[in-house]
């Protein structure tokens, strides 16, 4: 069975750092898209569908933005219980509640509870496809992938990795449990429906080089899973980093020696590089995720989109819950454009849509699959109200064109913006109905 989806339908022409961002990025009026077995299959006028598939499912969304599902490419789910919590720098951060809340996913059953719970915070927040950090406990891991499994989405996960007394002792594996528990999470997990493994350790402070060199070993056995971590946060952790390894040449350093630098390492926040660092991991094609509300939530720092961009890195957007301080997109877009102003980037609103969406997908190397509305691609989809609010509705009023319409919802926008969304083109949140 066939189903049309109308509206207004956002698609990507290329890239909008690369190119003027209203060529980039086209919204086309009163379109629809054609959806069989999860894939969209067409897209053209909504009236020309409507009669070459007369008994197809049409979901009609009027003048509402008919776009790909947003894509968060570094996030914590076990954070989620303990999000927008009080805080000074990241150590004091981790230590006071992070590490704590973390300690309690070794329950199967507490495990299970905060992964549903997260998961559906993000559909009700638009996102379909979601990149993040378990704990130590294996029983993190079956958690998050079986709940994303149940709900059809796309999901990069994997166990936390560390074994440093510079964890607490209650969070400590060993290089060889690290070793291990990875590799049968990936024959598990990894390419298992829409699931991806990733090798995580958390950072180097917490890695011994032995560990670090384990999960390089292991990435080179399963060289298609994807590396996640954290790198350059805060200027205190990079100090940090020196003393815990006097031999390295930077902190990418500590990663590269171990080789867990190359294509497929996604590297959160990267926000105080120094330029062998940028040379390299352009050279090595390795991706780099700006985590807009958590740099500003914990002070870490300003991430410099249009240098990075002109440097030519794969950059992603990310909530990075619980650091960051919530679990929409958009939200995270409003922050990516105020700290874009504060390192004279005025970003505009077609580049932010694309880095929620397609930018996320090219960084975690899943362009060919999700991120854009075209013919061939998996079928995550989200509708957006551009008049959510009393106050969203009163400003598009006063608009001159269709980005002046969208810009105020990225701004002010929240769950209430979003009026659908589809997984693998299966309607699976709908928090209000409304009539249209």
């Amino acid at each position: 069975m066939d189903t049309l989806i109308s509206g207004n339908i956002l698609t990507f022409e290329g890239n909008p750092f690369d190119h003027p961002a209203l060529n980039a990025v086209t919204v086309q009026p009163d379109t629809a898209v054609r959806v069989r077995g999860g894939q969209i299959v067409e897209i053209g006028p909504r009236a020309t569908l409507l009669v070459a598939y007369p008994e197809a499912v049409h979901h009609a969304y009027g003048d509402n933005l008919v776009m790909p599902g947003f894509i968060d490419a570094h996030a914590h789910y076990p954070q989620t219980a303990m999000i927008a919590s009080w805080g000074k720098r990241l150590i004091d951060w981790l230590n006071t509640y992070t590490f704590p809340e973390e300690s309690k996913f070794s329950d199967p059953a507490y495990a299970a509870q905060i992964a549903e719970l997260y998961l559906d915070l993000l559909l009700a927040n638009g996102t379909t496809t979601v990149t993040s950090f378990c704990t130590i406990h294996p029983t993190s891991v079956e958690a998050l992938f079986g709940a994303a499994a149940a709900r059809g989405m796309r999901i990069v996960a994997g166990k936390t990795c560390m074994d440093r007394d510079t964890a607490p002792a209650y969070l400590r594996d060993t290089a060889q449990s690290a070793y291990d528990d990875s590799k049968a999470l990936i024959e598990r997990w990894h390419g298992n429906g829409r699931a991806t493994y990733a090798i995580t350790p958390r950072f180097s402070p917490t890695s011994t080089p032995e560990q670090l060199d384990a999960l390089g070993k292991l990435w080179a056995e399963y060289p298609t899973c994807l590396m996640q971590t954290h790198l350059s946060e805060q200027t205190d952790e990079i100090e940090w980093v020196k003393g815990l390894y006097p031999n390295a040449r930077d902190y990418l350093d500590t990663y590269e020696q171990f080789g867990l630098v190359r294509a497929g390492a996604l590297f959160g926040h990267a926000i105080h590089l120094e330029r062998r660092e940028i040379d390299r991991l352009r050279e090595m094609d390795c991706s780099v995720i700006h985590c807009p509300t958590s740099n500003t939530f914990i002070g870490s720092g300003l991430f410099d989109m249009g240098a990075r961009t002109r440097d030519g890195l794969r950059v992603g957007l990310a909530t990075d819950t619980g650091g960051g301080s919530s679990f929409s997109m958009l939200r995270t877009m409003a922050a990516a454009y105020e700290v874009g102003q504060l390192t004279h980037t005025a970003l505009h609103p077609a580049q932010l849509l694309w880095l929620a969406t397609f930018g996320s997908a090219h960084a975690l190397h899943m362009s060919d699959k999700v991120g854009s509305i075209a013919v061939g691609m998996e079928a995550d989809i989200a509708v957006i109200d551009l008049a959510s609010t009393p106050a969203i509705a009163q400003r598009t009023l006063h608009v001159n064109d269709i980005w002046e319409a969208i810009f105020p919802t990225i701004m002010m926008g929240d769950d209430r913006a979003i009026a659908a969304t589809y997984v693998h083109g299966q309607r699976v949140a709908q928090p209000r109905e409304r009539t249209l």
